[in-house]
């Protein structure tokens, strides 16, 4: 078979000329890479770490997106070396235990923010390599390429089974695992983009973390194979105008975000009054257009979403829009080839049918077991692990509990350990009845809670845009009064068990800065209970049912 390391090489001799990569650079300007530009850079840098270091070594990339994490990447790889990916907003504790744990033997630093606060996680001695946009430390990029000379294209490639990279796990609870993958295990990621036909001629925009697997399988993966062009994001506060300038063709992300791109919407054009539009025959069809073309999504012809469930509303609102989202579900273990939403196949609240090659088992406790060509060689220096992981089959036990349809869909219902039980000994599962809270268009994150309480409550976080609005009493009063009535009509739904006390409407958001998110945006329960604790009883002995913290 052939690896991606072949396809990109194929694509230099092929289209030299052609633009592969579009990088803002801070300046207001913007580069351009083309393909014969980036893979002779690759080149050139892995002749310098096939000299520099033994083979096979790790070697870590540590950067937000920006085009020359991508070709670091295929540099250490044409290199006969081990790609080591490193979130770029970790803390320096957990920077060092990924790097001794790795046994990490050289870093590539990049385009980074507050790289001050976490350079001191980084050991000492360990030899460094700044990337364009990257912080001045170490040996320059500019200068390595520039006076070395590059490896051949035949002593690039690399064997299918042999270790390409070692992904560690955001992880919502406990120590971050090293997901061991071959080149083999990556390519088994290309197989959708077959099915929906991406080629050279589509359009990627790239800016969920480059060191997930998520946008390795869905974006990196799948352009080195078809020559799908990249473009890249400078910052936050430019976003939507990056997301414009790509117009991509392909568009994933993930339910956060896309409850953002919905109140970016409501903030210009209120929800009423779009909902009236669309309902006009002769208007729809214009305000899809100048909705969609405002956010930089008008030439998108397959938008995904995945890493965590998607509320049945929020898809419903996308698809009045004509903007029909894919839901998918997979793990960094198995390189996310796992499930996938057919065009024509949407079922809310389901994602997907498993993807060709892949089985799937529900165990009798409602546990998914996947077994995939993704799935991964193994935990990094834990065979324990691995082996608890993936069972004598074969299949990848996910710790989701989940239910199958007819055709073969797969619902995830929540996850194994979540459950938790009240006072009163019933269990509850938090993660249908936080969808239903996020339903509310001024509710950005939600999270239940109250184990050993009579009844579970709901903690939530509003949009930026509530939040300005509850700083004057009148819109407060007004907000709540809607909280409320929203509180009931999540309720009316729910088993008596089920059925939230209050909600509390907390200040602050949970971020991947506050170690309130994974890297990949999904809460970390355990860390947001412990945090709030002490204050669970005050908030019960509230005279209101909803409760700002």
């Amino acid at each position: 078979m052939l690896t991606h390391v072949d396809h990109v090489l194929a694509h230099e001799q092929q289209r030299p000329d052609q633009v592969w990569l579009t990088q803002p650079m801070g300046d207001g300007t913007v580069r351009t890479l083309t393909w014969g530009e980036a893979i002779g850079e690759a080149r050139r840098f892995a002749a310098y770490l096939r000299e520099a270091l033994p083979r096979p070594s790790q070697v870590a990339i540590f950067a937000k997106n920006n085009a020359w994490w991508l070709v670091t990447d295929l540099a250490i790889a044409m290199a006969g070396h081990v790609s080591v990916p490193i979130y770029p907003t970790l803390t320096a504790a957990s920077i060092r235990q990924i790097l001794d744990h790795s046994e990490t033997k050289l870093i590539v630093i990049g385009k980074l923010d507050g790289f001050d606060a976490m350079e001191p996680g980084i050991p000492p001695g360990l030899p460094r390599i700044a990337m364009p946009l990257g912080p001045a430390t170490g040996t320059p990029w500019a200068d390595i390429v520039a006076r070395t000379a590059p490896v051949a294209p035949g002593d690039a490639r690399r064997a299918p089974d042999d270790l390409a990279t070692i992904i560690y796990t955001s992880g919502s609870t406990g120590v971050p695992k090293g997901a061991m993958h071959s080149f083999r295990t990556m390519a088994a990621a290309t197989a959708f983009s077959e099915r929906l036909n991406v080629s050279g001629d589509d359009r990627f925009l790239s800016y969920l973390p480059l060191a997930h697997a998520y946008e390795r399988a869905v974006v990196e993966t799948v352009s080195f194979k078809t020559g799908a062009q990249i473009y890249f994001t400078e910052r936050l506060e430019t976003f939507i105008d990056d997301l414009r300038r790509a117009r991509p063709t392909v568009f994933v992300s993930v339910p956060r975000l896309w409850t953002r791109f919905q109140q970016a919407v409501f903030e210009k054009l209120p929800p009423a009054k779009l909902a009236a539009l669309l309902a006009d025959p002769a208007m729809r069809e214009p305000v899809r257009l100048q909705v969609l073309a405002g956010l930089g999504l008008s030439s998108v012809r397959y938008a995904g979403t995945g890493s965590a469930p998607m509320p049945a509303e929020l898809l419903g609102w996308y698809r009045d829009l004509g903007l029909e989202l894919l839901e998918g579900y997979a793990m960094t273990e198995n390189f996310c080839v796992s499930h996938a939403t057919r065009v024509g196949e949407v079922k809310l609240g389901y994602c997907g049918r498993p993807q060709d090659g892949v089985e799937q088992r529900l165990t009798a406790e409602g546990e998914v077991l996947v077994k995939s060509p993704g799935t991964m060689l193994g935990y990094f220096k834990a065979p324990e692990l691995t082996a608890a992981m993936i069972d004598g089959d074969g299949f990848l036990h996910t710790g989701d509990r989940g239910e199958v349809d007819e055709l073969g869909r797969l619902k995830i219902t929540g996850r194994v350990k979540e459950l938790f039980k009240t006072s009163k000994g019933k269990y509850v599962a938090p993660a249908p009845i936080e969808n239903a809270l996020l339903v509310h268009d001024d509710v950005e994150q939600a999270l239940v809670s109250g184990a050993g309480m009579p009844q579970p409550f709901g903690m939530i976080v509003l949009s930026d845009a509530a939040r300005a609005r509850a700083q004057r009493d009148t819109d407060r009063a007004a907000l709540a009064e809607s909280l409320a009535a929203h509180l009931e009509h999540t309720n009316a739904r729910l088993d008596p068990h089920e059925r939230l006390d209050r909600v509390v409407v907390v200040r602050e958001s949970w971020t991947i800065e506050n170690d309130m998110l994974t890297p990949t945006m999904k809460v970390r329960r355990d860390v947001i209970e412990r945090h709030y604790a002490d204050r669970v009883a005050g908030w019960y002995d509230a005279a209101h049912r909803v409760v700002w913290a």
